[in-house]
């Protein structure tokens, strides 16, 4: 059951959205550009959901799109990037998101203009804003860009109400952000290193079926991060030889579980390392 609030902001949010003829989505396949996508289907004559493909998108994401387009009914497709391509990108600055969303959205807006779309929007919510969004300063610099989440003010929890009431399956999907945030600031990002990371990620979900999981990379220093009611998967010490078998085959020197469990923004916590102080 919806709260009175979040039927009124959602009511406000389609009357908005179906000003517009047609649409372009930033489609993640997560909860928040899902639900959007959904809402919009409803409300707008014409809408396109385009998912982002770079070697920092995990390839379980990418998959997960496939499938949530296919459960929402919506006209989906893919812009393959080469976000190795920004300067500013592989030097893992603190501006990072910045420029990655930057290049994203211009790319988005280029497919939408030779399309004949009149708009793009991307799934942003208010409760991001109240973490370190530097990505979110290229949205505001986009006229042709917008966030309704954020318009609206809807938090991450009404989304994910909204998404439940809609009797969609991903409404309560763990959040998958971009493999690059598995590194910490100032580390060279190469391709080689988000690729490891996502396959160890992809095994360790095979291997002890958690829900959620990062893997932190500190220069060959595997940092296993999952939920807290996850960490008792591990105690089984066949399938932590076989995980760390796996991980050293990857490149990985050492394997670590991270005993205080996955919490958004972790990675902050190794925001004391960086690439001139850091030795093996």
């Amino acid at each position: 059951m919806l709260k009175s609030e979040t039927i009124k902001k959602l009511e406000k949010l389609r009357k908005f959205l179906g000003s517009f003829k047609n649409a372009v989505i930033a489609f993640s396949g997560g909860v928040d550009s899902a639900t959007l996508t959904a809402i919009c289907k409803e409300e707008i004559e014409e809408v396109l959901a385009v998912t982002i493909k770079t070697k920092a998108i995990p390839s379980r994401e990418i998959e997960n799109a496939k499938k949530i387009a296919i459960e929402l009914g919506v006209k989906h497709e893919f812009l393959d990037l080469d976000i190795l391509g920004i300067k500013e990108f592989v030097e893992n600055s603190k501006d990072r998101c910045y420029y990655c969303k930057k290049y994203i959205l211009k790319s988005l807006l280029s497919l939408a203009n030779n399309r004949g779309f009149e708009i793009v929007f991307e799934g942003t919510n208010s409760s991001d804003l109240k973490g370190d969004r530097a990505g979110f300063r290229a949205v505001l610099e986009e006229s042709k860009v917008l966030s309704p989440w954020v318009k609206f003010e809807f938090e991450k929890e009404e989304i994910r109400a909204i998404a439940k009431s809609m009797g969609f399956s991903f409404h309560d999907h763990p959040a998958i952000a971009c493999l690059a945030t598995r590194i910490p600031y100032g580390f060279k990002i190469t391709a080689e290193a988000l690729e490891r990371i996502d396959l160890a990620e992809n095994n360790i979900l095979r291997l002890f079926g958690v829900k959620n999981v990062r893997v932190r990379d500190l220069k060959g220093i595997a940092i296993v991060e999952v939920n807290q009611e996850d960490l008792w998967r591990f105690l089984d010490s066949r399938r932590l030889l076989e995980l760390r078998k796996g991980l050293h085959e990857l490149g990985f020197h050492s394997v670590l579980l991270d005993l205080d469990g996955y919490s958004e923004g972790g990675a902050k916590k190794y925001s004391a390392f960086s690439s001139s102080d850091y030795q093996h």
